[in-house]
């Protein structure tokens, strides 16, 4: 299991302090999600932030584009020091190409779809990228209630892809919360994408910790 705090609901006026936490509380991941304005109806970070998160951690910079023209910001992603880039199935022509593209960055390379669009849209690029995201809310906001049919989703993406050493992980973001993050994990998640479910509780390290607690409990 791997734990990817998100900082879409940190305190955005100290993120060196944030990267502190992550690393503090054993996430592995940090994940950033940017949004346009136009793909979901929100305005986040940009390639500034990455930027300025990569001198104070080691950890694995983890960005989720929801926009609508991800090609324009590889470069400048890649260039700020992101280690993987996920891009929305939706929001690309040509996913399969984008996804070489990434990879010719020497970033790791995901796909992620919203809960409305049909599972089988990823299946063409499956093989090809190293990590899928669920989402399990709509992007846009975080905050939101997890949606539990996803599990149902989680369930064939496993399936589709199996079990073996050089398969995707599959990351799930949205709503989870250690409530219902065990049930995500047994439904073939991989790693969990946390924002509110951490950075909204008394003791963000503590929480991380709880978090990854659960993995002896499956």
């Amino acid at each position: 299991m791997i734990l990817a705090p998100s900082i879409l609901a940190a305190d955005w006026s100290d993120l060196r302090s944030v990267a502190t936490q992550c690393r503090a509380g054993g996430a592995r991941y940090i994940h950033v999600d940017v949004m346009d304005n136009h793909f979901v109806p929100n305005l986040t970070a940009g390639p500034v932030v990455v930027n300025g998160l990569r001198p104070v951690t080691e950890l694995v910079l983890d960005i989720h584009l929801m926009v609508t023209n991800p090609g324009t910001l590889l470069k400048p992603f890649a260039n700020a020091g992101t280690d993987n880039l996920t891009f929305h199935i939706e929001a690309e022509s040509n996913p399969i190409g984008f996804v070489e593209k990434i990879h010719s960055e020497g970033l790791k390379a995901g796909v992620s779809l919203r809960p409305g669009t049909p599972v089988e849209k990823l299946w063409p690029v499956l093989p090809l990228v190293d990590l899928v995201l669920v989402m399990s809310v709509e992007p846009g906001f975080g905050g939101q209630e997890f949606m539990p049919a996803m599990l149902d989703r989680i369930r064939t993406i496993r399936e589709r892809i199996g079990s073996g050493t050089n398969r995707p992980l599959i990351s799930v973001d949205g709503g989870v919360k250690l409530g219902n993050a065990k049930e995500i994990l047994l439904s073939g998640a991989d790693i969990l994408i946390v924002g509110s479910g951490i950075f909204h509780t008394p003791d963000p390290v503590e929480t991380m910790r709880t978090f990854l607690n659960l993995q002896t409990q499956l």
